[in-house]
């Protein structure tokens, strides 16, 4: 009989679950869910095996106990995020109950850091991946010693046994696509214009090591990128298979080999595919002329990790960049006509009062079509974690559970409240100018947009 397993997202609050992020979206205004692609592309290894393959995000609905009873699964693997950490782990507790032969699985960026206390802690879990996870699970469910595969910890005989992490996956053109035929992708749609979107993962690593960042713990510093070929490949299947024309081209850094992204442009202009796509970009890697080609291939949004206007707050973080940088390329992809989404930290430890409203005013000034004030999170893994703890910045209240949101750790000079309401003022103040406001009127296509962006202007007003 074939064997099957069942991959989730626990039922929580819905949540952006890559391990870079781990964003509950409901109070940060203009993040939409993402699909789970990390499952999709574990439901493709799985199915490569031979196994029958079940995807349920069930912070989108569903009912967990009922498809354990009616799919019996053998194996089950769980995207667990520090936020919800304490209820993710619960379902190992209801799945043992329901099947107590199934093989329980976690993943996520949680366990570089406490894989064994977990394990410990939690008798119903039995394995633990920690790194990348694709090539670990293969060899899990072809029935690999575990003392052989690298990147897990388990039990063996009541004790915890960490094996040595896994290396990065260097070819990435020799991952299956993700499986989107498991997954209901109608639920997971633009913000703006609520047509689907598909994540496309073009490439994994960073180079830069922010202080806060979980991108080069969890994913390297070595920029690995799939072959323009296959990236175009499963464009086509999505625009094929699937009829979906929207992407967010998910990375680490998408813009740093300028050769690479150009050729991208390229090959999807010469492919005729007829798609619109949104990426990141550092303010320190992009030129016009890339810009251009990047807005000719279909691209009409990037993000920014600006983080703070003040160039005091940068270098502290050891962001690598300096506001003018910034200021040249929110210009060029202004005038490529690329619309600009621009992201800020508050409330990483040397913040104070003054660097706030530097901070404040600099996005004013930069006056990006969107923008989000995250309050600075110190996840586990990051060297922000590791300061925080060695400086006793955590106090007895200290919660992931509303992460970029509500603040996890005091600075040297603000308390959480205080960075709470510097964090819900600069939302305001950016957003409800009425200069901005006319200024995206003009630019609404259709009556989703209206409503879309009637949601977010009460989201904001209502901020408590």
């Amino acid at each position: 009989m074939t064997k099957r397993i069942l991959l989730i997202y626990p039922p929580s609050p819905v949540m952006n679950r890559e391990d870079r992020c781990q964003q509950p979206t409901k109070e940060l205004i203009v993040i939409p869910p993402l699909p789970p692609t990390d499952l999709m592309y574990l439901a493709a290894i799985s199915e490569q095996v031979g196994l029958d393959a079940m995807i349920e995000d069930y912070s989108q609905g569903g009912n967990f106990e009922q498809d354990l009873k009616t799919f019996k699964p053998d194996y089950l693997i769980v995207n667990v995020a520090m936020p919800t950490l304490e209820n993710d782990l619960k379902v190992f507790v209801t799945a043992k109950k329901i099947n107590p032969n199934i093989v329980t699985i976690a993943k996520g960026a949680t366990f570089l850091t406490f894989s064994k206390d977990i394990l410990e802690k939690n008798p119903d879990l039995d394995i633990v991946i920690r790194g990348e996870a694709e090539l670990t699970l293969k060899e899990i469910l072809e029935g690999k010693q575990y003392f052989d595969i690298l990147g897990m910890s388990y039990r063996n005989n009541g004790e915890i046994v960490e094996n040595e992490i896994r290396p990065f996956i260097e070819n990435l053109d020799e991952l299956p696509f993700p499986a989107r035929n498991l997954v209901d992708n109608s639920i997971y749609r633009r913000p703006d214009n609520n047509k689907v979107q598909a994540t496309i993962k073009v490439s994994r690593g960073c180079p830069f090591h922010c202080f806060f960042c979980l991108a080069t713990p969890t994913q390297g510093e070595k920029v690995r990128k799939r072959s323009v070929e296959n990236i175009i490949e499963e464009i086509k299947e999505c625009v094929e298979k699937y009829n979906i024309t929207n992407f967010l081209f998910w990375s680490d850094i998408f813009d740093i080999d300028k050769s690479w992204t150009m050729d991208l442009c390229n090959k999807i202009i010469e492919s005729g595919l007829k798609i619109t796509w949104s990426a990141n970009t550092r303010a320190d890697t992009a030129d016009f002329e890339m810009a251009k080609l990047m807005y000719k291939s279909g691209c009409r949004l990037v993000s920014i990790g600006v983080e703070s206007g003040s160039q005091y707050m940068l270098d502290k973080m050891g962001k690598n960049i300096t506001l003018n940088d910034v200021r040249r390329t929110v210009k060029l992809f202004r005038k490529a006509k690329i619309r600009i989404y621009n992201y800020f930290v508050i409330g990483l430890p040397w913040e104070t009062e003054e660097t706030v409203e530097e901070t404040i005013k600099f996005a004013i000034e930069l006056n990006s079509d969107f923008i989000s004030f995250y309050t600075a999170t110190p996840l586990p893994g990051t060297r922000f974690y590791d300061y925080a703890t060695e400086h006793s910045l955590f106090d007895n209240d200290t919660s992931f559970k509303s992460a970029y949101f509500y603040p996890a750790v005091n600075t040297h000079s603000l308390s959480k409240d205080r960075i709470f309401e510097l964090h819900k003022s600069a939302i305001k103040r950016f957003y409800l100018r009425p200069k901005y406001i006319l200024r995206m009127l003009f630019k609404i296509r259709s009556l989703y947009e209206i409503k879309s962006y009637f949601t977010a202007g009460m989201n904001v007003l209502l901020r408590k």
